[in-house]
Order: structure tokens, then C-alpha cells, then sequence
């Protein structure tokens, strides 16, 4: 096996490992333990992630729907604790034929990992056979010291997982998805030309292409959102509709529209950031376009109304 991977700054590390999709809330607790062990043994708290999804390379048929980009996931966990040292590897042919104790061992010499923190139900190297105490037992000869972390478990929400966001995502709960993550679900892209329908009936809309075909869409139907044109620092009102555009005859092909309030200007090849705060309805067919504007107005009606909190705050 061959793995290497440099701690420039040969710090001792308290350090965990994972995909850590979404970066949701129980994600969050066990980097928080994470960093209080590192703060209790004077040591740097580090978080050993992956720069793919590991099951692309075990399962090549595998498909991953993620919760965020690998930018968005890499800005989040630098920020989710107080300056922990990121090392994102590649997962690779060598990675997924490690075994635990191969992986330990190069996280101790190449990483100089001192105490591991091994999420309660988490399994890594090419046996997940193994248990928390082989890990223990592997740590002992290598002089890494093993800790169990703690289950984060909510009131509401339970224990909480990335494809359980996922499955709240696609059932349109996006409530329960929102406040797993700590904020709003997000999807970014450019702005691309589409069929120029909303203009005819005063609802002019940018249609966003996608920027990572892996992220995950949501459930369709309309929703109230934020958006952030080309980074902008403040945010805008806007509806945004998911789905296939039944009143057209769009036929199966999924579009993502937004309509942003208040707003006149050409968004053609413009960056855009849409934050979904609220679900608004599902689809639905209209007999004609005249009904379609009427339900529309309605929407963005309601959007005014559950977005002016935000926009106060």
C-alpha cells in the first residue's frame, strides 16, 4: 500500500475521520469533541476527510446525490470548529484496500495523529468487519489513542445522518433538512437561457444550470428563497420553482427557475446562489397560462410574507 500525505507543520493532532456530507449538526458535535480533546491535551484538532466519495471508487456504478460541493463542504468544515487543520485525500485503489490498522498507521506517521476520535458508528479500512476495540487494540501498538465519540441525537429530529437529509430533501421536508444542516439548503450555478415563457406573463425567471451534476435537487414544487447574484454581499427575495413545468409540456427534463423580486436586469451568464428557506407547494398543472399567473401571484404572496422575517433579522 502506498500512502502518503505531509503535515507540513508536524503538529500533534486530535483528529477524526469522514465524508462528512452536509456538515449537519451531528457532524458538528462530534468535530466539538474534537476540538475540546485537542484544547485538553494542547494539541491541533484535525479533520481527515476526502476529496470524492468513497463508494465511487469501491461501487464504479454508484451515483452519489450530495448535499453539498466539495467547495462548500471544504469551506464549512474549516469553519465548523475553531481553526482545525483540513486534510482532504483522495480516496483511491490504495485507500479502499487499506486495512484499519494500515490507515492508522499512516495517519500516525505521515499526519502524526496522537488520539483519533472514531464516530460511534463509523467503519473504515477495507474490513468493516472490525469493532471500536480492534481500533483501540491497533491504536495501542501504534501509539495512537482511540476515543469513542458521543452520539449527537435531537429532541425532534433523532439521530441524524446525511442520507436522512437526503430522503427529507426528496419528500419536500425541507424544514426537517434545514435545521439538521443549521441553515438553508443551498444551490449554486450560472444563469442559462431558457424558453422565455415567464416574461410573457410577468414572472420572468433565471433558469440556472447546474454547476456539480452530483448535488442533490430537491422534491419539486415552488419555494421561497434568498438569492446571491455574482457574490453579492446581501441577499435578494425570490421564488424559485423546481420541477418539470407540467402547464408546458416541458416533458420529463427537471429545470430549476427563480424568480427574483423586485428585480430588472439581463442574469444571463451571471453566477447565481439560491439559499431555500421555505416550501411553498408542490407542482401542479394549470389549464392555461392565465391560471398559471394568477397561482403565481398568489406565491409570491406567501413567499413575501414567510421571507420578511429573514430580511429583517
Amino acid at each position: 500500500m502506498n500512502l502518503s500525505l505531509e503535515n507540513d507543520r508536524k503538529t500533534p493532532l486530535v483528529a477524526t475521520i469522514g465524508f462528512f456530507d452536509g456538515v449537519h449538526l451531528g457532524h458538528r458535535y462530534l468535530l466539538q469533541q474534537v476540538e475540546d480533546l485537542a484544547q485538553e491535551r494542547g494539541m491541533t484538532a484535525g479533520i481527515i476527510t476526502f476529496k470524492n466519495h468513497p463508494r465511487t471508487v469501491t461501487d464504479p456504478t454508484f451515483e452519489p446525490q450530495l448535499l453539498m460541493t466539495r467547495a462548500e463542504r471544504m469551506q464549512s468544515l474549516a469553519e465548523a470548529i475553531d481553526h482545525p487543520r483540513v486534510f482532504p485525500l483522495l480516496f483511491n485503489e490504495a485507500l479502499a484496500g487499506a486495512t484499519a490498522r494500515e490507515f492508522m498507521a499512516f495517519l500516525r506517521r505521515d499526519l502524526d495523529v496522537r488520539v483519533l476520535v472514531v464516530g460511534h458508528d463509523h467503519r473504515f479500512g477495507h474490513n468493516r468487519t472490525e469493532r471500536f476495540e480492534d481500533y483501540v487494540d491497533y491504536g495501542r501498538e501504534l501509539d495512537v489513542e482511540v476515543v469513542e465519540a458521543e452520539a449527537y441525537v435531537d429532541e425532534d429530529l433523532g439521530v441524524i445522518s446525511s442520507s436522512k437529509i437526503r430522503r427529507w430533501l426528496t419528500d419536500g421536508d425541507l424544514d426537517k433538512a434545514n435545521e439538521a444542516l443549521r441553515g438553508a439548503y443551498r444551490i449554486a450555478g450560472r444563469v442559462v437561457k431558457g424558453r422565455g415563457v415567464g416574461h410573457t406573463i410577468g414572472f420572468p425567471t433565471a433558469n440556472i444550470g447546474f454547476v456539480d451534476e452530483k448535488k442533490l435537487i430537491p422534491a419539486d414544487g415552488v419555494y421561497a428563497v434568498r438569492v446571491r447574484l455574482e457574490g453579492e454581499a446581501h441577499p435578494r427575495m425570490g421564488m424559485m420553482s423546481i420541477g418539470t413545468r407540467p402547464t408546458l409540456d416541458n416533458g420529463s427534463d427537471r429545470s430549476l427557475e427563480v424568480h427574483i423580486l423586485d428585480y430588472e436586469g439581463d442574469l444571463y451568464g451571471k453566477e447565481i446562489a439560491v439559499s431555500l428557506d421555505a416550501r411553498v407547494r408542490d407542482e401542479r398543472r394549470f389549464d392555461n397560462l392565465g391560471l398559471l399567473r394568477c397561482q403565481l401571484a398568489e406565491d409570491e404572496r406567501v413567499v413575501r410574507k414567510k421571507l420578511s422575517l429573514l430580511f429583517k433579522e
